[in-house]
Formats: structure tokens, sequence, C-alpha cells
């Protein structure tokens, strides 16, 4: 069972602990890195341009968040994404607030280009990407439904050889093989900065031991979004809802991730 198969990734992440460098911004580094040490995976996170390629060798896989945008480290998200791909290591791409800038849609063509593994990011992030933009970003928020993106997440899919996550009340995962939504989590979810950016780490985090990425990303998507959905049963608002994820993220159950877990797969 689809079920039993996502647990067993779970388990495993806190068995083998992948290290993560993360190129994020500023805004969430804090929560990205505590969420990732929560679920059993280690962060690191660097910048320097001369120790992005040794960092790479030393990690399993790389996220790439330009939330933050920034010269010096458009450069060195370039070198640590060419790194990756060089050792074969899988590295996500995380498109924040594409399409409100063309500096940042500028920077997404060129790291488009370096053909991440993952893309995640949500509806109108995604829509931007593809050139499907109908919806307007509303800053680092989606103004659009999930479903609304699928059109978009196939062409970059196709495009770019890469799997896709779309990320809203319905998470949406794709490549050219699967398709599978997921639909936990809780709207308060969404009053917490950077929980996007959190789900990407976790993304990454998984991507780095399990060989098919549709299926790396359903672990993670499904991880966050029923301890996000658990969590928020015991938060009283935005603030105890964040730590009550991660203490969530530390101590989840078998029991309590398979009678949670809303799933259903399309295609694959």
């Amino acid at each position: 069972m689809m079920k039993d198969l996502l647990w067993k990734n779970i388990t495993q992440l806190r068995a083998q602990s992948p290290l993560v460098h993360s190129i994020t911004n500023y805004v969430v580094m804090n929560n990205t890195a505590n969420a990732l040490l929560a679920a059993g995976a280690s962060p690191i996170m660097a910048h320097a341009h001369p120790e992005m390629e040794d960092m790479m060798k030393i990690c399993q896989a790389l996220v790439v968040n330009i939330g933050t945008l920034d010269e010096y480290w458009v450069t060195s998200m370039k070198k640590a994404a060419t790194q990756a791909n060089q050792l074969q290591k899988p590295w996500v791409l995380d498109p924040v607030g594409a399409g409100a800038t063309p500096y940042r849609d500028e920077v997404l063509a060129d790291l488009l280009k370096m053909k991440p593994t993952i893309i995640r990011g949500n509806a109108s992030e995604i829509m931007a990407l593809a050139k499907h933009n109908t919806t307007p970003t509303k800053g680092v928020d989606s103004s659009a439904e999930s479903n609304e993106a699928i059109a978009a997440a196939k062409f970059l899919a196709e495009e770019y050889q890469t799997t896709i996550c779309i990320s809203g009340e319905i998470d949406i995962i794709l490549n050219d093989q699967k398709e599978i939504h997921l639909t936990n989590g809780n709207a308060l979810m969404a009053k917490i900065t950077g929980m996007g950016c959190s789900a990407t780490a976790l993304v990454a985090a998984f991507s780095a031991i399990i060989k098919d990425k549709a299926e790396a990303v359903t672990s993670a998507m499904a991880l966050l979004g029923v301890v996000g959905e658990l969590a928020a049963k015991e938060s009283k608002g935005p603030g105890s809802l964040q730590l009550n994820i991660l203490d969530k993220l530390y101590n989840l159950t078998e029991t309590e991730f398979s009678t949670t877990l809303k799933i259903e797969v399309k295609r694959g």
C-alpha cells in the first residue's frame, strides 16, 4: 500500500539523516533548519563562492530557494547546481515569487536551463514559470488554485524532464509517469511564513534517499500535510502551530500518519 511505502520512507529518512545544503532566503533559514532536524535530516546553509563545489561533495541534496534574491547568492546557486548535476545529486528549485519582477524571472530562466531535479512552488509560481501565468503573484502567496496549474506543471515536467509539486489546498505531484494528489494540511499553516520553504527542504531531504522522485516528493508533502493537520488541532494560532509542527515532525507515529493521510493516485 502507498501509505505503508510512504511511512517506510519517513522512517528511512530518520535513520539515514541526509545532509541537505540549502541556499535559501533570510526569512526562513531558522524554520527550514529546524524542520529538517525535526524530521530527521541534517541542514547546512552556506553561500560563499569558494566552498560551493566542496559543499556539494559532502551533501546529499541541494535546495535553491530564490526568496531573497541577491546577485552574489545567484552565483552561489548556479555554482552549487552545476556541481550537483555533475555529481548526479538531486537539487530542488523553489521559485519564490516567480513572475513578480523581470530580474526574478531572468534568474529563474537561467536556473531552469540547468534542469532542476524537482520544482516545488504554489500554483501562481508554477504558472509563471511555464509562461502560462494569467494570475498575478501576490507577494509569495498564491492567488491561483493548484488545479489551474496542472497544465503548466505538465509542460514544465516535459520540457525540463523534472518532477513538479504544486503546493496548495491540494498538493499535486506529477511528472511524465505519475500524478498524485494530497489533501492534508490546515488553512492556519498559511499564516506561518516559510511553510512552503520548509516543504521544499523536506522534498530535498527525501530526494536524497529515494530514487523515484515523485515518490520522494509525495513522502515529503504527505509528511508535512499530516503533521500540519494534526498540529493544528492542538494550536491556538500560528505561533503555537509553528512549535507544534516541529514537535509533530519529531514524534509522529505510524498510526497517526496512516489514519490521517488523504492521498489519491491519479496516474502511475
